[in-house]
């Protein structure tokens, strides 16, 4: 199966995001690519697929989610370096700069990730959702100064992310031990 498509939602209760995520792996045919609670007492499912099933499947969350959907996504043609790093399986080259983008929400950070790495030749490292966080979210991305740059400021300046943006960074040489310590 082509996974060209990612879906999520993001519901204020814990047992209610289980039950929108069985719902959403029963409508469709769909690839379960995180199901786990995050800070503040919340749950996401995240899906991927062909963009019909994605649809299929979110359509089917939200709607099981109800009155406890917080927010949902559905991004066709998503990156696969968005996967990976969501999944902590991206391979992070020894050097570069260091970009990190802050995020007040779960799909403002998905959202902004994809569009980054569109926009330059830049390696996602990490994507950490919402656990330990207080809700908020953020990204990790490395290459070379100009093209970290480049994605920052359109990972920040993407529709779904604006006023969602808690603060961004570019380190153009990080420090050896703060890279080990994130990367």
């Amino acid at each position: 199966m082509m996974m060209h498509a990612l879906g999520m939602v993001e519901t204020n209760s814990i047992a209610a995001g289980i039950d929108a995520g069985d719902a959403m792996l029963k409508v469709a045919a769909v690839d379960l690519t995180v199901a786990q609670p995050v800070c503040p007492g919340k749950f996401i499912v995240m899906v991927r697929g062909d963009v019909a099933a994605v649809k299929s499947a979110v359509d089917a969350g939200v709607e099981t989610g109800d009155e406890n959907l917080v927010d949902s996504l559905i991004i066709p043609n998503v990156h696969h370096q968005v996967f990976e790093a969501v999944c902590g399986t991206a391979d992070i080259p020894e050097r570069g700069a260091l970009g990190v983008l802050e995020t007040f929400s779960l799909a403002s950070c998905i959202y902004a990730s994809d569009a980054a790495v569109k926009a330059a030749n830049v390696q996602l490292a990490e994507i950490r959702l919402g656990r330990g966080l207080g809700g908020k979210s953020y990204v990790l991305l490395t290459g070379d100064v100009s093209a970290v740059s480049e994605a920052v400021r359109v990972g920040k300046s993407h529709p779904e992310c604006l006023g969602m943006i808690a603060r961004s960074v570019v380190i153009p040489s990080p420090h050896p031990a703060i890279r080990e310590a994130l990367i």
